[in-house]
């Protein structure tokens, strides 16, 4: 297999294929990436995903359809019932900026400010004309991981067009699994799963996959400390201010990637069994959930393939 490593999308990104052409597929991968951090991005102020928040309360802005699609998905799963995915928490992501040198904490008054402007439902779209407009000023579209795994999915679309035998493609926190590992006799991929409080390349336990994804979301991530508290990355729309929760990491594991993203966003908020209650009710996408006591739970699917660390 041939891989390749760069730096995007805020993240390490790796990808691995196995074929005849290998660097060739690998440079198409790479245009294709750039090409679509170009339109989902909230950072690069020239996206597309930018113009539509520019234009928040002005008007609708036509957009590609893959941009479209995505911006439906993250507004039927943000106004779903106790979903902790909001795809219009942007305003609250830029005034805390966890994970970026300036971070900080926000006022009190700030944020509830700010909460006033994080209903998704205010997302307008027309899908004859395929606009998207957002109906008040100030609104911010943020898709954060779920672009991840939208963009995951879609390449899977470019190795199968391509003919690749085989492929293991890291988003950054999100893993996706394509043809047979050549390094298995079985031939699944062995995909890690990072312990919450230990060093990075540590694994909690090790998932077996197969032409799958495997998501993780963690309050271990990207976090900061000010005044002797720490406060991570993951915010609860409906308070504006870091998740409360006894989940310490969070993966699901998927056929597809944008599932993965969006059940890890959906349920941080919940207890860990009713993550896993709520999961396996779900046709193709399970869980393993890590408490912050420690104590490992998974779907009862997944049993066969999990390898749980000693």
């Amino acid at each position: 297999m041939q891989s390749r490593e760069i730096h995007m999308m805020g993240t390490i990104i790796q990808l691995s294929v196995e074929h005849d052409h290998a660097n060739f597929i690998l440079d198409e991968l790479i245009l294709f990436l750039r090409e679509n951090e170009q339109r989902f991005s909230a950072h690069n102020p020239n996206s597309e995903l930018m113009e539509v928040n520019k234009n928040a309360g002005m008007r609708p802005v036509k957009v590609h359809p893959h941009l479209y699609e995505l911006i439906k998905i993250g507004k039927e799963h943000s106004t779903s019932a106790s979903s902790s995915l909001n795809i219009t928490i942007g305003p609250l992501v830029q005034a805390w900026r966890i994970g970026f040198e300036d971070a900080n904490i926000p006022s009190n008054k700030e944020i509830q400010s700010l909460l006033s402007k994080t209903n998704a439902k205010d997302i307008i779209l027309d899908d004859h004309k395929q606009t998207v407009f957002l109906r008040n000023k100030g609104m911010f579209i943020d898709l954060g991981a779920l672009a991840k795994g939208y963009i995951a999915d879609l390449i899977i679309t470019e190795l199968e067009s391509m003919n690749v035998n085989a492929a293991l493609i890291n988003l950054g926190g999100n893993v996706m699994t394509y043809g047979r590992s050549p390094n298995h006799e079985d031939e699944y991929w062995r995909v890690g799963i990072q312990h919450p409080f230990l060093p990075r390349g540590n694994y909690i336990a090790i998932v077996k996959a197969l032409n799958q994804s495997v998501v993780t979301s963690g309050i271990y991530e990207r976090k900061f400390t000010m005044n002797n508290q720490t406060y991570h990355h993951i915010l609860d729309p409906n308070t504006g201010y870091p998740i409360t929760s006894e989940i310490a990491g969070l993966t699901i594991v998927s056929k597809k990637s944008v599932d993965g993203e969006i059940w890890t966003s959906r349920l941080f908020g919940q207890s860990s069994h009713q993550i896993i209650d709520i999961l396996n009710t779900i046709d193709d996408v399970a869980g393993i959930v890590v408490t912050k006591t420690g104590e490992l739970c998974y779907s009862e699917s997944l049993k066969p393939y999990i390898i749980e660390s000693n």
